[in-house]
Order: C-alpha cells, then sequence, then structure tokens
C-alpha cells in the first residue's frame, strides 16, 4: 500500500511530495525498490527508502512510479505536476525559471562567467559557429550554465578543464516547461499562453536581451557581478546596441574586473571576442565606450531576471 501526501504539484522546482510504501498486513518492509514507469524527468528523487521524497521539477505533466518488495504485489502511484504561471516581479519571466537560492545564484554566474572568458581563449576553429556577434556570446554562456556539466557536454563544446561547481540543481536546461525557447521577446508579464505562442525563443538579439530578459542595475559599474551585463546604444551603427559581460576575476587568477565580448561583424570582418579590463576600457580613445555615468551611450548594468531578488 502507498500514501502520497500531496498528489498534486505546482512544477516549481521546489515542491516536494512524500511517498510512504507499507505492507498491506501490517509486516515490516525491508527491500523495497521504487521505480519509474513515468515522467521520472519530471522530478529529482531526494531521499528514497520505504519512504521516497520528491522534489518537483519545472515541467508539468504525469509521474507514475511503481514500487515492489519480494513476496508483494507491487503498488502504484501517481502525482500530478501543473504549471505554475506566477511571475512574482510582473517582468515576463515566470517563477519557475528564476533561481532564487543563493546556491543556484552563485552556481549560475560561476559557470556564465566561465563560458565566456573560456571562448575567448578556444583556438577559433574550436568556438562554436553560432558566436557571431556580442548577443551570441551572451545567449551561448547563459544557455549552457543552465544544462548539466558532464563529460560528453563538456567534449562537445572543447572545454580541456572545468571549474570545481556543480550544476544549478533547480532545473536542467531544456527540461522546463518552455523548453529550448529560453529568451523572451515580448513585453508583458508571464501568461500561460507565453509558452507556445512564440513568446519564448532560442534566439534574441542585445536589445530582446537587454528589454525583455535582465533588469537595470545601475550606471555605476562598482555596481556589477559577475554574470551581470553592460550595454551601449552607439547611434548611427549598423547594429546600435551591443553588450559586454562582466567576468569579474578571470579563471586565471590575474585581476577582478574584467569584461569580455564579440564585437560583431564590420567593415568586411567578422568580428573577434575581446577581453578587457575595465580600468582599461574606462580609458577608451573613444568616450562613447567608456561605462561612465556621463556617458550618454553607456546604458548600464543589467542583472538577468532569473537572478532577480525582492528589495
Amino acid at each position: 500500500m502507498i500514501t502520497v501526501d500531496h498528489e498534486v504539484l505546482p512544477a516549481d522546482g521546489y515542491a516536494e511530495a512524500r511517498l510512504n510504501a507499507r505492507a498491506s498486513d501490517g509486516s515490516e518492509l525491508r527491500d523495497v525498490s521504487w521505480q519509474f514507469k513515468y515522467g521520472g524527468n519530471l522530478v529529482r528523487v531526494e531521499n528514497s527508502s520505504s519512504s521516497l521524497q520528491l522534489r518537483a521539477g519545472t515541467m508539468p505533466g504525469d509521474v507514475i512510479l511503481v514500487v515492489t518488495e519480494p513476496g508483494f504485489n507491487a503498488g502504484q502511484a501517481e502525482i500530478r505536476l501543473n504549471l505554475d504561471p506566477t511571475d512574482g516581479f510582473g517582468d515576463g519571466t515566470p517563477d519557475f525559471l528564476r533561481l532564487q537560492s543563493h546556491s543556484d545564484q552563485d552556481t549560475f554566474r560561476r559557470w556564465f562567467s566561465f563560458l565566456a572568458e573560456s571562448i575567448y581563449f578556444e583556438k577559433e576553429q574550436d568556438r562554436p559557429a553560432e558566436i557571431d556577434d556580442c548577443a551570441a556570446l551572451i545567449r551561448f554562456a547563459y544557455r549552457e550554465s543552465l544544462r548539466r556539466h558532464e563529460g560528453l557536454w563538456a567534449t562537445s563544446l572543447h572545454l580541456h578543464s572545468l571549474p570545481n561547481v556543480a550544476s544549478v540543481q533547480k532545473y536542467n536546461y531544456p527540461h522546463t516547461a518552455i523548453s529550448a525557447g529560453l529568451f523572451r521577446t515580448r513585453r508583458g508579464a508571464f501568461a500561460p499562453e507565453d509558452i507556445a505562442d512564440g513568446t519564448f525563443a532560442e534566439f534574441a538579439d542585445a536589445e530582446t536581451l537587454r528589454r525583455y530578459n535582465t533588469y537595470f542595475v545601475s550606471r555605476d559599474v562598482n555596481s556589477a557581478l559577475p554574470g551581470d551585463l553592460l550595454f551601449f546604444r552607439q547611434a548611427g551603427h549598423r547594429m546600435p546596441f551591443h553588450a559586454m559581460i562582466y567576468l569579474g576575476g578571470s579563471i586565471f587568477g590575474t585581476g577582478n574586473d574584467w569584461l569580455v565580448y564579440h564585437t560583431g561583424p564590420g567593415k568586411g570582418s567578422a568580428g573577434e571576442i575581446r577581453r578587457v579590463a575595465i580600468t582599461d576600457l574606462l580609458k577608451h580613445p573613444d568616450a562613447n565606450w567608456r561605462p561612465v555615468p556621463q556617458n550618454p551611450a553607456f546604458m548600464g548594468i543589467y542583472r538577468w531576471n532569473v537572478l532577480r531578488e525582492a528589495d
């Protein structure tokens, strides 16, 4: 016999259910085995014995478990995970995507910064072909920061060394309710219909990243944290919106105010990835590229919506 304390859970990445198995004749169960018949990718097992604790992922769906014990008939339990449409900040990013735990926030920042800087040091032929401008570098580092970081994944990206950092625990991209379409592309608070109507996409240019996927922090670069973005708007440019990734410290341990960015194509060139210290950027010969409040082209420091916290 199986009892379940919550048969319906919000697919928010945090809700939990406990299942208990016991013998119908009152005898003690000693060799219980739990197996997923369906939906094992929708939840995480927190601990297991005759009592099983599950934590919801961020994908809606049905979970069916079968429990066996030698000498007894098998039992079955079902749990339903429903879409959690909450958007606590009304910024269009659903709460099931937000990384509310400080551990996940720190993990995301460290992977995002590491990946962005690692691409700079890779040989050009080993870099992902998709990285052809500043937004593409940002999209790549963002998306890959939210995956499970395993050996085959590292090999596919030509990464020869990895930081001693766990993966984000709340979810594993692309296994969320919005699947691979990770970036919001239009204004408005999140609504369930956004999942299937094209509101979320795999592609987003620099301006879309700024307007719908990040929020303004400050125009003072001293407010930047690793993983934040610096945005510029250069009037008259073919691609006026440009973004740089603030790394903070380097993976090589030298300095603590590094930036990395892709210049984007221009003047017959495919562009290049550059790495520069903020102290050097503040001395840029073209004042339009200096990240200072007096520069009207500097839009400020922006932070990802998934890291947003109440003031």
